[in-house]
């Protein structure tokens, strides 16, 4: 090549450079244009709905884990009422302040870490291209449950997981003065992370021993901080909340088991991201003597499969579960993506079609997901939960109950409508894991009396709206009557007024709410503590 030619080539090289970066930026924006204009017109995820009234009723002066029934750790209560509060402050529904703050704290993680990763070199040089590729990964990948705990979780992660890297590449315990407090922060942020589901402290051990093969001394600044983050945490839990060790946690290992799945449906439900792990394995043993970025690569793949055995280990075929092995399993992919195009100067390769195709099909799929949340966003449609609001509205109801487990019926119904919910649960998860729990164990003790509680709330709440799920193989109506004649008595005052989807709404008469509650007050339910 002549002089002329490389001197021609010069400009255009670093000219590319701000190219990437804008189309990186407009790409970025683009994604959260879509995901925040979804996220804030069409309806709210059942759980993050339910953990704002959750907070709601926090700040209002009831107690966590007694007075209402959560069984996730404190940690996302606290966090939700930030959002609650700010919303209060400037008086607009909780939605419009929820929904960008969780944006906000992962695109801020996002770009955190490209600032970390950013010391490598190569691919990471330009620091935007590499925070819209994080970025729209965690606005993508989600879905429609962007906001849920292991969104947060694995953004919290990720600071820690590119520091991590930075520590095995440099092969020595010593920590760099200069990022003393990058190491603190990162390891105190992943361990708020961890807070959120506590069982992600297999992370830091599997972390931890890579560690030790790499001759890397375990009492780093990282790790510290992110263990003392955890015992501070754990301290503070049991003063401020003694009622989740004492009732959450017990209820929790009783009868949440009713909600697991088979192995093989589990497997089934997560054949894409084992599929997406594998070839992420594959590729990283294909270069392992030629991957620049071997270490980053190899961490987030360590934290994807550990994330994938929790998965298992908590037993659900629920999406979210299997975001922070989702993530940081397309992060992997896209790293040795852009690393092979670099390095190969774009030659079409086998592998290379693998990552490529494994990453589109993740894609394709959190936006098939997306779907129903477009056409809502778009042009509302008469969903069974729209369709309920409609009559809670028509029927001036001022109080409202669902006998279904799908949380969904109760929350964002109430949130959106104002009606107050008549029962300390979200759903009937609770009572339909009492029914588990005895046919599976029929000698088991009742130490949880959920038909009890349940019924309780029921008469004491007096709801003007009670809605059915036949659709379940629980028969609430029935167990709860043979639970409590009270609320055998109270539930003949309801008439159905309408069905639909499997639903059945029924409508309180008018009168009889004192004679329930004389009911309830003359039984008291015994609580253990």
């Amino acid at each position: 090549m002549s002089s002329a030619s490389s001197r021609t080539l010069g400009p255009v090289r670093v000219q590319a450079k701000p190219l990437v970066s804008a189309i990186s930026l407009i790409l970025l924006m683009s994604v959260l244009g879509a995901v925040m204009f979804i996220a804030l017109r069409s309806p709210l995820k059942d759980d993050i709905a339910w953990l704002l009234y959750v907070a709601r009723r926090w700040l209002a002066g009831r107690e966590l884990y007694v007075d209402v029934v959560e069984v996730n750790p404190p940690l996302i209560v606290w966090i939700s009422a930030i959002p609650l509060e700010i919303a209060r402050w400037l008086d607009v529904g909780a939605q419009y302040v929820a929904m960008p703050v969780f944006v906000a704290f992962v695109l801020a993680c996002a770009w955190w870490t490209a600032a970390l990763l950013r010391p490598r070199g190569g691919i990471f040089g330009q620091p935007l291209p590499v925070f819209a590729a994080i970025g729209s990964a965690l606005l993508i990948l989600p879905a429609v449950d962007l906001g849920q705990r292991e969104h947060l979780l694995v953004a919290a992660f990720l600071p820690y997981l590119a520091l991590f890297a930075r520590s095995v590449d440099a092969r020595s315990g010593g920590d760099d003065q200069r990022s003393i407090v990058s190491w603190l922060v990162a390891g105190t942020l992943a361990g708020l992370g961890c807070a959120l589901k506590p069982r992600y402290g297999a992370v830091f051990a599997v972390l931890e021993c890579l560690a030790l093969t790499r001759g890397l001394r375990p009492w780093r600044v990282m790790p510290f901080a992110a263990a003392t983050t955890l015992v501070i945490y754990a301290a503070l839990v049991a003063i401020l909340c003694p009622a989740y060790l004492r009732r959450a946690v017990p209820m929790a290992l009783a009868l949440y088991g009713a909600t697991d799945v088979p192995f093989l449906a589990l497997l089934t439900e997560s054949a894409m991201l084992i599929f997406g792990q594998a070839v992420a394995i594959g590729l990283l043993w294909l270069r392992r003597r030629s991957l620049p970025d071997y270490s980053l690569m190899l961490t987030l793949t360590v934290f994807a499969a550990t994330s994938t055995v929790i998965c298992f280990v908590d037993g659900k075929d629920w999406y979210y579960h299997r975001l922070p092995a989702t993530v940081t399993t397309v992060l992997a992919l896209l790293l040795w993506t852009a690393t092979e195009l670099t390095q190969r100067r774009w030659a079409i390769r086998w592998p290379l079609v693998a990552a490529f195709f494994a990453v589109t099909l993740f894609c394709a799929s959190s936006i098939q997901r997306l779907k129903p949340d477009v056409i809502d966003a778009v042009e509302p449609r008469q969903t069974a939960v729209s369709r309920l609001e409609a009559i809670l509205r028509a029927e001036h109801a001022r109080t409202y109950l669902a006998f279904s487990e799908w949380i969904a019926l109760g929350f964002p119904v109430v949130n959106e409508t104002g009606v107050s919910w008549a029962s300390r649960f979200d759903s009937m998860w609770a009572l339909k894991g009492e029914v588990w729990r005895a046919r599976m164990d029929p000698t088991a003790d009742r130490e949880w009396p959920i038909a009890r509680w349940v019924a309780h709330d029921f008469i004491a709440g007096c709801p003007d709206i009670a809605v059915v799920d036949t659709r379940e193989t629980t028969k609430y109506i029935s167990v709860l009557s043979a639970a409590d004649p009270a609320f055998a008595r109270a539930w003949t005052r309801y008439r159905p007024i309408a069905s639909f989807d499997g639903l059945v709404v029924y409508r309180r008469a008018r009168a009889g709410c004192l004679d329930m509650w004389i009911a309830a007050e003359a039984k008291p339910v015994t609580d253990p503590r």
